[in-house]
Parts: structure tokens; C-alpha cells; sequence
């Protein structure tokens, strides 16, 4: 189908052909006749990010907005203020031949008395976050008595950030009698019930299987020691020279280490996470989007939102907790119909999540191998001789010093002048890629023994198991370690935790996840004890009150997890 054919008008589609807009996309081709059509009808929308939803959902509500009532027409819901900015920017350039359109886009972090200005002077179409139409409406600002049309973009986001009070207060002050449209990347029970609660009898629509991936997104993984993980890293992005893409981390302290140690080793990288001001983060995205800035270092909610085109890799320096992040991140990449890859670096224990996504997105990842130093430099190589012959050279300046750089060269041929040229950028990679060992075993999910310990001997610290690790020497009867081999300490601590067996968690892949949410090595934890239900690990006195901090309340596979120190017996 075409544009015309879906039932637009001539404002709209001269705004989108000049946009560039040629051909409506899955998304777009099913949603907006039923939103054009005389029966109102609610919806919900299952489609990946990258898909075109905003224009699926935005046409027609403009189509549907009346210029002369300056009142709230239609409120857009989004989970952060990059997606909500990014909105408001579409539907003004829509609209721009619709004259009389008024859009304007509300969020936390900026000026709310500007906010109020805007919304006393009259606005047909409100872009905001949760956060901040509660606030609004609680101010008695925003009145959404007159509102015919709720969207519901990033739905599944907007839970995961735990905006579900936000959403409820905001449905239930708008009228009764009002169209909702639920656009969705997955369906969690909570966008059911929200589609029951607040919906009548809405359209479906599914563009791909539920919870799929991008057709277009090439999916890899790189298994290496836990030490290894930055020099994968950095290997996979030199071996990429043209790469522009996302780096994701789990933690704000890790997205802002990661991007000061590549920016302190000359890459072309900026962090994005919720510790920077909201004038800060605009800058970076501005940066970003203007392909100033090579790498975005970012957390899963400071990325949620993000609409770049032309990314061409997703690099997951560590993969989500909750497996359905994986969607939204790989997400940024492959858009717009265009060719993406999404690549994740993983160890050993944690390959098992590789399974578990493929089957979310029904997709198979490819095991690759992480580039060998010869493979980075050819790369890089490569890079500079494309842009040696895409260099535009001005005759009339350099011709000025032609006859002094031709005697410089006086003796040497053709040949020896480009060796020399290339091997000035050649050799520094050549140089820094001189030592392959560490890597060679990277792919074979080697085990890093100084980073993690013995494993074999922690799994059998259960039972008899703890006797024979004392009989060893690492710790005395009393529980406590010996100064011989341990050195000066405050003994070990036992915690409880809320997971077991019955969670699907081994004793390695525990450990694996203790020591990457609280960065400690696997040397530092002891015996553990699973239930079904539960279970009991000890630690290191010295890291004890670091472990307890960084997981009680963090979430394991989608599960809120609790820890408290264990009362001891008798």
C-alpha cells in the first residue's frame, strides 16, 4: 500500500514525502486505517522499537485533531524525556501544513513553570512522562476532561520503570468515553491489565511474533574471562573502524568508568545515564545524534527512548538482568528497515542467558570469536586507505608545496612512499595487538582462576564439603580465617537470600551473579547452602556490607530479591 491509500491528507503526506517517506511500514499499514476509521475503536499494538510507531500512532491523531479547540485533545504517554522530546518533534513536522496545531512536550527535569505557560496558552496535543502530567493534573494545571485520545507509547517501559501508580491516576482522570491505543514491544500481565481495566474491546494488532526481534538485527556473543571483558570490548570496536553504535551497562558507575577509560585511550565516546543533569544528557544526545560522538556508553533507562537513525551496533558490555531488555536494547539498532548487529560479551556462567533470550525473540545467536590482533589491524588499515582516497585535495593550496614535498620523496617509489604512509598508522596498531595470548583462549570460555577461585572446590562447600575446604587451611573450626592463608580479617558473614533451586539458579551461576552486582571476586564468598526457596551464602567479613547493599533489592531474572545478615542458630 501507499500513504494515499491509507486515507491521509494532502497536508500530511507532503509533510512525510518531504520527509522522506515513501512506503507505510507493517506498523503503520495496519494501524492507521483502523485509527482513521469511523468506529473509534481502542487498540493495542505489538511491535519492536525501530518500527515506525510514531508515525502509526501520530498521522492519524493529527488527522484527528481539530486546530480550532484549544483544548487537550490527545495526551501521548512516553517513559523518558529523550522519547517524549523525540515525539513532539514528530508530530510538528507532520503537522507543519496543518496549520493551527498546537503540540507541546512535558517532562521531569525541566523548567515546569515554562511547562505551565505553554499548557495555560492552549495545546491540542500533550507529549509527557508520567512523572510529570501527575504532577501537573495534582497542580490542577493539566485538565484532561475534554481528552478523546490516550496513547500508551512504550507501554511495557513505562511498567518496567515502575510508573504503574502514575498510570492508573493519570486513566482515571481522563472521561470514560475516550479512545486508547497501546503500542507495546512485549506484553507483560500488567499491559493486560491495563487493556482490560481501561479498554473496550480494543483491535489487535502484532507486526512479528510477540516479543520477536528485528528481522534485520544479526545477533552474536563473545565468551571471555570476567578480566577480559574491556579488552574484548575494546577489540570488537577497533575491529569495527565504521561502527556507531550503543555500548549498554547495567550500572551508572559502570557506564561513566567504561566511557572515561575509552575516552582516556583516545576513543570518540560519551556516557549517558541518570546521574547527569538534564541539560547534560541533552547535550550528549545532541552530540550522538549528530554523529559528533562515535560510542554511547548508556544504562537500559537513560537508552529507553533513544531515536537515532543509521546505528549500526548494540553492544551489550554485560547483559540485562531481565531478559526482556534485551528487546528494547537491541532494539536501537536495524531501524527503519536498515541492517543492524547487536553483540554481547558474556562469560562462561553466564551463557546460559543466551538460551533464554533466543527464545524470547526466536532467534539463534552466533558464537564468534573475539577479533585477533592481525584482524583489528586489517581492519583499520582498510579504514585508512578508504579515507585516503575519499580525501578532497585543494589544488590550489597544496600546489603551493608540491615542489618541496616531491624533493622530500626524491629516491623513494611509489610503493615505498605508501608503505611509509600506512605504516605510520599501521605500526601503533601492530604494536598495541603484539600479544595475542591473553585473547587465544577467550572464545573457548576459558575461566579466570584469580578472578572467581577454584569453583569445583566452592560447589562442593556444602556439608562435608565446608570440612575438607578447612582441612585445607582456609579456615579454622570457629568459621573465621586463618592468618595463614586468608591474612588479617574480620572472619566470614552468612546472609539470606530469597532465591533457590526452584528459581532455576545453580551454585555457579550464583556466585557468577554475587560477584558482577557487587563486583568482588569469587574468592571472597563461602559455603553456600541452597533450599528450594531459598538460600544461605557467607562472605567475606571485609566485602560483607558491599554485598548486602548492592543485591538486597536488586532484581535476579525479573525476581525483587531480599538479603538480611542470617540470625545464627541456637
Amino acid at each position: 500500500m501507499t500513504f494515499e491509500e491509507l486515507g491521509l491528507s494532502e497536508d500530511i503526506l507532503k509533510a512525510i514525502q518531504e520527509m522522506g517517506y515513501e512506503q507505510p511500514s507493517p506498523i503503520q499499514e495496519k494501524a492507521i486505517p483502523v485509527l482513521l476509521s469511523d468506529d473509534g475503536r481502542d487498540l493495542v499494538a505489538l511491535a519492536q522499537t525501530g518500527t515506525g510507531k510514531t508515525a502509526g500512532f501520530g498521522l492519524p491523531l493529527l488527522e484527528l485533531t481539530d486546530p480550532n479547540n484549544k483544548t487537550v485533545q490527545s495526551v501521548i504517554l512516553s517513559p523518558t524525556r529523550e522519547l517524549c522530546n523525540q515525539i513532539a518533534e514528530d508530530l510538528k513536522t507532520y503537522s507543519k501544513y496543518k496549520k493551527g496545531i498546537k503540540v507541546l512536550s512535558v517532562y521531569g527535569g525541566a523548567n515546569i513553570s515554562a511547562q505551565i505557560k505553554a499548557l495555560k496558552a492552549g495545546v491540542n496535543v500533550l507529549v509527557a512522562t508520567p512523572g510529570r502530567l501527575k504532577d501537573l493534573i495534582s497542580r490542577g494545571v493539566a485538565n484532561l476532561n475534554m481528552v478523546q485520545r490516550v496513547v500508551l507509547d512504550e507501554a511495557d517501559e513505562m511498567l518496567n520503570m515502575g510508573f504503574k501508580d502514575e498510570l492508573d491516576f493519570i486513566l482515571s482522570e481522563t472521561p470514560e468515553y475516550k479512545n486508547t491505543w497501546l503500542f507495546s514491544a512485549t506484553m507483560p500481565k500488567e499491559i493486560e491489565r491495563i487493556a482490560k481495566n481501561y479498554m473496550d474491546d480494543p483491535f489487535k494488532i502484532t507486526v512479528g511474533s510477540q516479543n520477536q526481534g528485528a528481522e534485520n538485527i544479526e545477533h552474536k556473543y563473545y565468551v571471555v574471562r570476567h578480566s577480559q571483558r574491556y579488552g574484548a570490548l575494546k577489540r570488537i570496536v577497533d575491529a569495527n573502524p565504521a561502527i556507531f553504535g550503543v555500548i549498554f551497562c547495567r550500572t551508572k558507575r559502570d557506564t561513566q568508568e567504561i566511557a572515561d577509560r575509552l575516552m582516556a585511550e583516545g576513543y570518540n565516546v560519551d556516557a549517558l545515564h541518570g546521574d547527569l543533569s538534564q541539560a547534560q544528557r541533552d547535550r550528549v544526545m545532541d552530540k550522538f545524534r549528530e554523529r559528533k560522538i562515535q560510542l554511547l556508553c548508556a544504562t537500559d533507562v537513560a537508552a529507553r527512548g533513544i531515536d537515532v537513525n543509521d546505528i549500526s551496533h548494540v553492544i551489550n558490555y554485560e547483559l540485562p538482568e531481565d531478559t526482556e531488555s534485551y528487546t528494547h536494547r537491541s532494539g536501537r539498532t536495524a531501524r527503519a528497515g536498515k541492517k543492524g548487529e547487536s553483540l554481547s560479551i558474556v562469560t562462561d556462567r553466564e551463557k546460559f542467558k543466551i538460551g533464554r533470550i533466543e527464545k524470547m525473540i526466536k532467534k539463534k545467536f552466533e558464537l564468534a570469536k573475539v577479533p585477533k590482533g592481525e584482524d583489528v589491524c586489517q581492519a583499520q588499515l582498510m579504514k585508512l586507505i578508504e579515507e585516503v582516497k575519499t580525501t578532497s585535495v585543494n589544488e590550489k593550496e597544496i600546489s603551493k608545496y608540491e615542489a618541496a614535498i616531491l624533493e622530500e620523496f626524491k629516491g623513494l617509489s611509489k610503493e615505498e612512499v605508501i608503505r611509509q604512509f600506512v605504516s605510520k598508522e599501521f605500526n601503533k596498531f601492530m604494536a598495541y595487538y603484539a600479544d595475542e595470548d591473553e585473547f587465544m583462549s577467550a572464545g573457548s570460555g576459558g575461566r579466570d582462576r584469580g578472578e572467581r577461585g577454584n569453583r569445583r572446590e566452592r560447589r562442593d562447600r556444602d556439608g562435608g564439603g565446608r570440612d575438607r575446604d578447612r582441612s585445607r587451611g582456609g579456615r579454622d573450626s570457629r568459621g573465621s580465617k586463618s592468618k595463614s592463608s586468608r591474612g588479617e580479617s574480620s572472619g566470614y558473614k552468612t546472609f539470606f537470600i530469597n532465591i533457590g533451586t526452584e528459581d532455576g539458579v545453580d551454585k555457579g551461576q550464583f556466585i557468577d551473579y554475587v560477584c558482577s552486582t557487587s563486583e568482588i571476586p569469587g574468592k571472597n564468598i563461602g559455603a553456600i547452602r541452597m533450599n528450594s526457596k531459598f538460600s544461605f551464602f557467607e562472605v567475606d567479613g571485609d566485602v560483607s556490607r558491599k554485598v548486602e547493599k548492592s543485591l538486597d533489592s536488586s532484581k535476579f531474572n525479573g525476581r525483587k530479591l531480599r538479603v538480611e545478615l542470617a540470625k545464627p542458630r541456637g
